[in-house]
């Protein structure tokens, strides 16, 4: 109870001194603690909230984590009380079997701060092994001939513990023909060796039974024993001897499996089976002997499995030469692995940002890296870069670690995701070289207001449209994402004619679509101009504004008004200047002066209209667009009738006589003699029509082609409108009916009676196509 009451209050001693010198190292940026192996799982190995001064609610928001440089985890954070625990039970043997001071090294690194601290745990070792022999029983083969002080090499007991924990000491006991001398090895260790004291005598003992103790420094000490066992043998006095008693060799680890590397020889004095040499190595605990063969006739040394120099660097082998009477030597081989170039850098991202917001300032940290080489010299000098074009740039830290910066602030509308890839190249030739690529989102901030798609918007609309019916639609579009670039429509203010803007226009707030909330009229509003707003998503939104202009057009939705004479008197009334009107409206209320048509008598629209009183009317300026009219002979024209088509026109006509005065036309030269009629078989013997198509008045003159006669309702021409004289009298006759109609298709007919005057047209052949005039006819 003693013993372990000692045992512990110097363990916890030596917990204390760690502590103490720990809490110093965090002042420097590392940390420093000391644990016995064989600790179970979970046990306290630092305060590195305290040591670091960090708080544990701090770092619950922040992120704080352990990454170790191997594989394994040794170490953890106690996730409440913030210290530094062993993950596993650490066995230091295991770990650091050829390594006086077992050192394992882990980094914490806080994430929100992107900082790292690093921290050493140094395994003490405890007296857990003891001294052990890797053979239990030797046996050795000596020649009664050996000489007294003949030195033989014995198996060595391996202690894989550390410090005074370590093997210590051998004892020999068991025969007073030998003793035991122990030699210091190149690296310190104790080589025993059976040193033959007394000369033999087989025919006295042949065999000798020895017992080999090694002890370690433990408290208490732990020990190991090996039996040995001599044989004594007839006379073979030459024992085999090496030429060298150490050979070493420097071989590249890339060396190819099956290489020689070397060749061992000894020679031994001796003739016949006494001096057959032949070669053996040495039992070591290790690989050596999977790794390298020995051929047991030649002492050719060969490679059977690859090296690695990161993994171990120099071997040490043990030969030995025999003879044919067991007489044997021995030799050192020491084999030294040369770096090669053949690991390639590694990369460990150990914190980077998945998205990063398109304003974030430049010198933002993205991403810690980790790079390391496990070549040496400068096969392990790494170098950094970044791939062009990119907006970030590498910043060296300590102990190979990288923080990727942006360089400049980001554009999303511009690149909106970036594949950042880190290359790292080592100082070997050839260099080898390694990779690895951060994917980084960039997040939309609201710095792009909307664009229309044009500069300005105009449409036009039909009068007495329908309520709802759609003017056309705006566009505009936001470079910015997701909510940011939704674009929303809306009308700014304005009045129409004294009323809201929005009583007469409305626009779709999601599609930009403009609708006539109410039916226009033409003769009210011609024309309304409006502006459209577009305005983001954002938070503020952006905005911008677009001028949209609505013509409306008009349609014919006004029946010709009579102007001259006044409607015509009620029945009984005594005939007057205004007999045979109908008191329908001759033209809209919105047409254009002139726009009046002549269309078919058939139609029975209006008739009985005096040729003087239409073309009478003050103001009208007449031209007929493409027309077809029907003239027809009354009852005594014997049922002949007479066809006009094409484009003629009357210009200005003169102003209104007085009532009881006929109206006199353009041109009109009442002394000149009756117009001819116009060669066709089918003439008309009382009326005919001239081409004419000036203002002066005709000539007596032929139409070619005449005037064709024709029964049957009018048809349409298609002559665009030209310029003609008016009305022209012709012969006395018996009377005509025609019709006129504005350009909508309001309709009015009239009676021409005889004496009266008639349109002048251009004849029109069979087809009803226009007629070129003789020279008798004059032209413009």
């Amino acid at each position: 109870m003693c013993a372990a009451g000692r045992r512990r209050g110097r363990r916890e001693r030596a917990l204390l001194w760690c502590v103490l010198v720990a809490a110093w190292e965090a002042a420097w940026g590392q940390l420093r603690y000391s644990i016995p192996e064989e600790m179970p799982k979970g046990s306290f190995v630092g305060d590195v909230d305290k040591d670091l001064g960090l708080e544990l609610p701090a770092l619950r928001e922040r992120g704080l984590r352990v990454v170790s440089a191997g594989r394994t985890q040794y170490f953890s954070l106690h996730g409440k009380t913030g210290h530094l625990v062993a993950a596993e039970r650490i066995d230091r043997e295991q770990l650091c079997e050829s390594v006086q001071r077992c050192v394992l090294r882990c980094e914490v690194i806080v994430e929100g701060e992107m900082q790292v601290y690093e921290i050493e745990v140094e395994i003490t070792d405890i007296n857990d092994n003891a001294p052990d022999f890797q053979e239990a029983e030797t046996e050795l083969r000596m020649s009664e001939t050996t000489s007294p002080g003949s030195r033989f090499p014995l198996a060595r007991a391996h202690d894989p513990d550390s410090g005074a924990n370590s093997l210590q000491r051998y004892e020999l006991s068991g025969d007073e023909h030998f003793s035991l001398a122990v030699q210091a090895g190149p690296g310190g260790d104790q080589r025993p060796e059976l040193v033959l004291a007394k000369a033999l005598d087989r025919e006295k003992a042949a065999f000798h039974e020895l017992v080999l103790r090694a002890s370690d420094g433990g408290d208490p000490a732990r020990t190991g024993t090996a039996r040995i066992r001599v044989a004594v043998l007839d006379a073979n006095d030459n024992a085999p001897v090496f030429g060298q008693a150490e050979y070493t060799v420097r071989v590249p680890e890339d060396v190819p499996v099956g290489s020689t590397l070397l060749t061992v020889t000894a020679t031994d004095a001796d003739e016949g089976m006494n001096g057959l040499v032949k070669y053996s190595m040495k039992k070591t605990k290790g690989l050596a002997s999977k790794i390298f063969h020995l051929d047991a006739e030649t002492g050719v040394i060969t490679l059977v499995r690859s090296l690695d120099f990161e993994e171990t660097a120099l071997y040490e082998l043990e030969v030995e030469a025999h003879d044919g009477g067991e007489l044997f030597d021995t030799a050192k081989v020491a084999i030294t692995v040369t770096d090669v170039n053949d690991n390639a850098p590694e990369i460990s991202v150990r914190s980077a940002l998945s998205e990063i917001s398109e304003d974030a300032p430049s010198g933002t940290v993205v991403a810690l890296l980790h790079v390391q080489d496990r070549d040496s010299g400068a096969n392990g000098e790494v170098r950094c870069s970044l791939d062009g074009g990119v907006p970030f740039r590498l910043r060296s830290s300590q102990g190979g670690y990288y923080r990727v910066v942006t360089s400049r602030e980001l554009d999303r509308e511009e690149v909106a995701e970036y594949n950042v890839t880190v290359r790292a190249a080592d100082g070997g030739s050839p260099a080898l070289r390694s990779s690895a690529v951060l994917a980084l989102r960039v997040l939309d901030v609201n710095d792009n207001a909307p664009v229309f798609a044009e500069a300005r918007y105009s449409a036009r609309l039909p009068e007495n449209n329908a309520a709802g019916a759609l003017v056309l639609t705006v566009r505009a579009a936001d470079a910015d994402w997701g909510q940011n670039a939704r674009v929303r429509y809306r009308l700014s203010e304005g009045r129409v004619r004294g009323a809201p803007l929005s009583s007469y226009v409305s626009v779709q707030a999601e599609t930009g679509a403009l609708y006539a909330l109410r039916s226009f009229d033409y003769e009210e509003v011609r024309e309304v101009g409006l502006w459209v707003r577009a305005e983001d998503g954002g938070a503020p939104a952006l905005s911008s504004n677009v001028s949209v202009r609505l013509v409306i057009v008009d349609e014919n939705d006004n029946a010709p008004q009579v102007l001259y004479p006044p409607p015509a008197p009620g029945p009984g009334a005594g005939a007057g200047a205004g007999a045979g009107w109908a008191g329908v409206e001759l033209a809209p209320r919105s047409a254009e002066p002139g726009a009046l048509v002549l269309l078919a008598a058939g139609s029975g629209a209006l008739r009985g209209v005096p040729a003087s009183h239409f073309v009478g009317i003050d103001g009208v300026r007449a031209f007929l667009r493409s027309y077809s009219h029907e003239v027809s002979l009354t009852a005594d024209s014997r049922k002949s009738q007479l066809r006009l088509s094409g484009g003629s026109c009357c210009d200005t006509l003169p102003a209104r006589p007085p009532p009881d005065e006929p109206a006199p036309l353009l041109g009109e030269d009442p002394a000149a003699a009756p117009v001819s009629s116009c060669a066709r078989t089918s003439r008309l013997r009382d009326a005919s029509l001239c081409c004419c198509s000036g203002l002066a008045a005709p000539r007596p003159g032929r139409c070619r082609g005449g005037v064709r006669s024709q029964a049957g309702s009018a048809s349409r021409g298609n002559a665009p409108a030209a310029a003609a004289s008016g009305w022209r009298e012709g012969s006395v006759g018996p009377g005509l009916s025609a019709t006129a109609a504005a350009g909508g298709g309001t309709r009015a007919d009239f009676a021409v009676p005889p004496g009266q005057v008639l349109p002048h047209s251009p004849c029109a052949g069979p087809g009803g196509d226009a007629l070129p005039t003789e020279p008798s006819c004059p032209h413009m």
